[in-house]
């Protein structure tokens, strides 16, 4: 069985990341088509056979890649997937459609329709720092790139959604059904301390969906110590609008990441998220979460057993969530007996089963 993995593209380290770095762990010589590869944002792969498409041979097609956004769907489609037998694509905006033959089977892990394309295309446009008389033709080729989206669903043999969240985005916008497989968390690297110390955390991707404005808001009020991991492109604001309580730490290693989650009081989710392998994260260190209740944390953060939820995602909601907040009644170990059924062993196991029986299907 010749097995393609194809990815959207290799610019940032993230969840979907991780789960491409799980599939190769299954298929180790599955080449890896990505639209481009930007080896100095993204560690991981220097060892992989990544074959990229024709944006790369474009003027700055790695540094300025969303210029070429229009030719994205081209670009998947020049793909050369001829040669196997199993194309797997991992997929949140252009991947699922490569085109295959008829023999080939095509499964696609999808970790949300696009995001921009269906459920926050006025945010994507407001967000995005460019020229007004660029955003005026945003919409026309956001419209053309959702006809093609749709259209591209076709193209997919057999869909697995990342959580049960996307899974009804998948029914309501591509109409298709899908099966259920939660991404892999390394919960290994993980695990619980006696002593806790004085501080809340939050981080990851430091951009603006994840809403972190809401925590500092909220910790320059309590003045209460925060720690803030990660990078992006809300740091620089973020650091304007704290006070001296909170600190900023940057990008960490997967120890460091360890240890600052073993410590603290909660790992604070202010944001929706298609899944969230953070708050799983903070759960195999034995801390609880306090979390926005939308999203895929609400299929991973057990309520009064491994964390709470706020219910307005605002800075008075999660103020009053801080505030009642006892971070001392917490069975550490119970919550990360939770957090093992989100292992990377588990999600190889179940993904490999669920393509092994596809393909026997597929043939006959």
């Amino acid at each position: 069985m010749r097995v393609a993995l194809v990815h959207d593209y290799l610019s940032q380290d993230g969840g979907a990341e991780q789960v491409l770095r799980a599939f190769r762990d299954i298929w180790p010589e599955a080449p890896v088509f990505v639209l481009f590869y930007d080896k100095e944002k993204i560690t991981g792969f220097v060892d992989a056979d990544v074959r990229e498409s024709f944006i790369t041979k474009m003027p700055f097609g790695r540094s300025h890649y969303q210029w070429y956004l229009p030719l994205m769907p081209l670009a998947t489609e020049g793909h050369d997937l001829r040669a196997f037998d199993v194309v797997i694509s991992s997929t949140s905006a252009f991947a699922k459609g490569v085109l295959t033959r008829p023999e080939t089977l095509h499964i696609s892990y999808c970790h949300t329709p696009t995001r921009y394309l269906w459920t926050d295309t006025q945010e994507y446009i407001a967000d995005l720092k460019y020229p007004y008389i660029v955003k005026a033709f945003l919409p026309r080729i956001i419209h053309r790139l959702r006809m093609w989206d749709k259209m591209s669903v076709d193209r997919v043999d057999h869909f697995i959604a990342n959580s049960e969240t996307v899974r009804r985005r998948i029914q309501k916008y591509y109409r298709r059904d899908s099966d259920v497989l939660y991404p892999p968390v390394d919960t290994q690297l993980f695990s619980p301390v006696s002593a806790i110390g004085d501080y809340f955390i939050t981080g990851g991707r430091l951009v603006p969906y994840k809403r972190f404005d809401l925590v500092v808001n909220v910790f320059n009020r309590l003045r209460l110590p925060l720690k803030i991991f990660g990078t992006g492109s809300e740091l620089e604001s973020l650091r304007r609008l704290a006070l001296p309580n909170i600190e900023f730490v940057g990008r960490v290693s997967d120890s460091e990441k360890a240890a600052l989650l073993a410590h603290a009081k909660a790992f604070i989710h202010p944001q929706v998220e298609d899944f969230g392998i953070t708050p799983v994260e903070s759960m195999a260190a034995g801390r609880p979460v306090i979390a926005y209740g939308a999203g895929g944390v609400t299929e991973s953060v057990i309520p009064g057993d491994t964390g709470v939820f706020f219910v307005e995602q605002s800075w008075e909601s999660l103020l009053q969530a801080v505030l009642d907040f006892d971070p001392y009644r917490w069975n550490s170990a119970n919550i990360r007996a939770h957090a093992i059924q989100f292992s990377q062993e588990i999600f190889k196991a179940r993904m490999r089963e669920l393509v092994e029986i596809g393909y026997a299907h597929h043939r006959h």
